[in-house]
């Protein structure tokens, strides 16, 4: 008796500590609380942003490469002393040559999207100095250059570009929002399991004050012999089993709290008390609309199509990088040499320059039909692969549906089979303390009543879990009726 005593002050003594800490700083959080605190703090919050602000910076690279590029390039100085040979009509002779060249020139570059190639304007300015005896100057400038390098039949890189990389930052926009969507099953996990941990609690403080009065009802009625000492035994086997409960229980409470508040970054020292929720307020859902939906709005669907399309750069490719090429180089401008500066830009000369290059392979044994054969096969690889996952996609989609729409009728009866278990162990309970029933009988009701009590919250974890998984499937929110759609400028170091 002694340590039955014991381990009920201890108890008590624990839940008075417990919730005169918890007067220090207690937070009710509701499932939306977590869900925003999350979306803003999380860890997982942060790295989606990161990923997704790499995303955009590459797609703004991409749209920066297709501007006009203005450069300078300078040389002040370079600096050369050497000894050179030099052939004269009296013969070769040797010469010490010491001479300083500086340059200076700005180019304005532009690449062509459409054929691949690159047109540019440049303007220079050299000047040499050699040192001897005494110091001789030239100048050398062109004052304008006008040219443009064209690939003739050779493999653009800018079209293919211009299809896929808009494409993908649409990805990176639609996976941004899944992610979001992720954040908001995590949390909602980690919400009912601290919710579930506490509910447990609650029932095994109770069952431990409902233990306690009934084993000191059975002392009383053990001590007048109108129960055996068996019974009482059992009492007090369930009063300890309660007692360990509870210790138990705390334990995974805390467990609980720590990994919800360091999810959500929460001070250490907050105590947290969560708002049971109740379902959605989503209607039944219709097959055909989440699958039309996921279609039209997820970053999967729109891989599928950017995938097919980098196949097929990949064969085009092959079949234009291993056969007949040429390449097309012309400038024209004007250039003057002096040696006064004041000159150096005066009556300018023209210059012009046209190189055509070709490259025809005569005789590679095949390895051009084998590089365009593994193109086509990857191509073909890759369409298999995306016609199949297309299938497991809609799969996917409808059997959710399907999940989400037959939790609604399990959370309706996980709630009334609470309710009928809390009944029902009301009337055990009176119908044991004034003698109909044994011992047995009521701790089947309560273990039925807490069975009942927890699995009502398991239901509701897996209708909010399902509900959300819906959305990130979908990007679609069934709720309000309407494509799920974000702000992507709230995200820093995004214009």
């Amino acid at each position: 008796m002694k340590v039955l005593t014991t381990l009920v002050l201890t108890t008590i003594l624990t839940a008075i500590s417990f919730s005169l800490h918890s007067q220090n700083q207690v937070r009710m959080l509701s499932l939306s609380d977590v869900v925003e605190i999350a979306k803003k703090q999380s860890p997982d919050a942060l790295a989606s942003q990161h990923r997704f602000r790499s995303s955009y910076w590459q797609f703004r690279n991409y749209k920066a490469g297709l501007m006009p590029m203005l450069t300078f390039d300078g040389t002040l100085p370079s600096l050369s002393r050497s000894i050179e040979k030099i052939t004269t009509p009296e013969g070769d002779f040797f010469y010490n040559r010491n001479l300083a060249t500086y340059t200076a020139g700005m180019s304005l570059t532009k690449n062509i999207g459409l054929t691949g190639g690159q047109i540019f304007l440049n303007s220079d300015l050299q000047r040499i100095d050699i040192f001897g005896d005494s110091t001789r100057t030239s100048y050398l400038s062109s004052p304008l250059n006008i040219g443009i390098s064209q690939p003739l039949f050779n493999y653009n890189p800018y079209k293919w570009a211009k299809k896929v990389e808009p494409m993908r930052y649409n990805e990176a926009e639609r996976r941004y929002i899944e992610d979001v969507e992720q954040i908001n099953i995590n949390a909602s996990n980690l919400f009912f399991s601290l919710l579930d941990a506490q509910i447990r609690l609650r029932i095994q403080q109770l069952n431990l004050a409902n233990n306690d009065t009934l084993y000191q009802i059975a002392r009383g009625r053990f001590n007048i012999g109108t129960i055996a000492e068996n019974e009482l035994l059992q009492i007090e086997l369930s009063l300890l089993n309660a007692q360990s409960a509870v210790e138990s229980a705390s334990l995974d409470v805390q467990v609980k709290t720590f990994s919800l508040k360091s999810f959500l970054r929460l001070p250490e020292d907050m105590t947290l008390e969560l708002i049971s929720p109740t379902a959605p307020e989503a209607p039944s859902i219709d097959p055909q609309l989440a699958v039309s939906e996921a279609r039209e709005n997820r970053s999967d669907a729109l891989a599928y199509e950017r995938r097919m399309i980098v196949a097929e750069s990949g064969v085009n490719r092959a079949k234009t990088e291993n056969r007949f090429n040429a390449n097309l180089f012309a400038v024209y401008g004007l250039t003057q040499s002096t040696s006064d500066f004041s000159n150096v830009y005066r009556n300018p000369q023209e210059q012009q320059r046209l190189v055509l290059g070709v490259q025809i392979p005569i005789l590679d044994w095949g390895l051009t039909r084998g590089k365009i054969k593994l193109a086509e096969s990857d191509r073909d690889l890759e369409t298999t692969a995306i016609q199949q996952e297309m299938v497991d996609f809609d799969q996917q989609i409808f059997l959710k549906v399907m999940q989400f729409n037959m939790q609604r009728n399990q959370l309706a009866i996980a709630a009334k089979s609470d309710t009928v278990a809390v009944k029902r162990y009301e009337v055990t309970k009176q119908r044991y303390l004034i003698g109909k029933i044994g011992i047995i009988d009521l701790n089947l009701a309560q273990t039925e009543k807490d069975n009942a009590q927890q699995g009502y919250i398991a239901a509701l974890s897996s209708y909010w879990r399902s509900f959300y998984e819906l959305r990130k499937l979908t990007l679609y929110d069934f709720v309000a009726g309407r494509r799920i759609i974000f702000n992507f400028n709230d995200i820093p170091d995004v214009e």
